[in-house]
């Protein structure tokens, strides 16, 4: 059996093939005008600059608790990840959250300017779902894969999250709230990498549900440890500066709660998400060691 660590080197291995390949410029036959190439070089900076790619690997694993073969949720995992990485170049720009690094790198809009960031995100959102839509699993699960992303990263799901988050600044907001605005900002996405593993992997309702519950105790957790790393994290572990929630006036998990209890919360959750696993069997180890390594994560 692997270990933790081989298991998801193996699924960061082969995703990372898997992306390239997929946005290879040669690929795109047609595609050759110069707004295409420039668009592309922005897009593929920030797609490349990948980090730990928790949401892809959530689908694969996902994927293979239900099915067997965690490589019929390539295309799945590779469309959440362009989302995913649209959302953070937009999140940077001047308009959103004004950072000037990401993952120690800079923001796709410092390298390449606000415009073509901006055309960046709105370039990986539209290959999302050009991905799954040429994908070689049926008709069925790349009808439902391409709801559930669109509602996870549509007006009710993630821009939700970010439109109140923007809300938030500058003034207090109680534990509810915050809540609410990190369920969709943060855990609508997490939560669909998981059920779009279990679409790859024709799982039944009580995985469905089990996954769902994970997912959702997951993401929420993860962001509570985001607001704690913003006080007390490594800026070089992070790869992007610290204190910028307290800069922005938000109410956070550590404003509210305390970082002592803040952290107790986030254990609380992921206590949750694994009691959910248990549908799965033993076969689930990997899910509790990935929720117990995002809870005590540095960065």
């Amino acid at each position: 059996m692997d270990n933790f660590d081989s298991l998801y080197s193996r699924y960061l291995d082969e995703f990372n093939d898997f992306l390239q390949s997929r946005t290879d410029i040669k690929k795109f036959e047609g595609r050759d005008s110069d707004g295409f190439y420039s668009v592309m070089e922005a897009i593929t900076y920030s797609l490349a600059n990948g980090g730990k790619r928790i949401r892809p690997v959530i689908a694969l694993e996902f994927c293979r608790l239900c099915s067997g073969d965690h490589t019929d949720a390539l295309d799945f995992a590779l469309a959440i990840e362009m989302i995913h990485t649209y959302s953070l170049i937009h999140d940077d720009l001047p308009c959103m959250d004004d950072d000037d690094l990401r993952r120690g790198k800079p923001s796709n809009h410092i390298v390449y300017g606000y415009a073509n960031a901006l055309l960046a995100g709105d370039g990986l959102q539209a290959l999302a779902f050009e991905t799954i839509a040429r994908s070689e699993l049926s008709d069925d699960k790349k009808t439902a894969a391409i709801t559930l992303l669109a509602d996870a990263a549509g007006p009710c799901g993630m821009v939700a999250g970010q439109a109140m988050d923007l809300d938030n600044e500058n003034k207090y907001i109680g534990l509810d709230d915050l809540k609410a605005t990190d369920s969709l900002k943060t855990g609508k996405l997490i939560t669909a990498s998981a059920l779009m593993g279990c679409i790859a992997g024709s799982a039944d309702r009580e995985k469905f549900l089990a996954a769902e519950t994970y997912s959702k105790n997951i993401g929420l957790a993860f962001q509570i440890v985001d607001d704690i790393l913003d006080v007390t994290g490594d800026e070089s572990k992070l790869g992007k500066p610290v204190g910028s929630d307290e800069i922005s006036g938000k109410s956070t998990y550590v404003t509210l709660l305390g970082i002592d209890e803040a952290k107790r919360l986030a254990k609380e959750l992921t206590t949750e998400a694994v009691r959910a696993l248990t549908v799965f069997g033993d076969d689930a180890w990997f899910l509790e060691e990935l929720a117990s390594k995002l809870l005590y994560r540095e960065s």
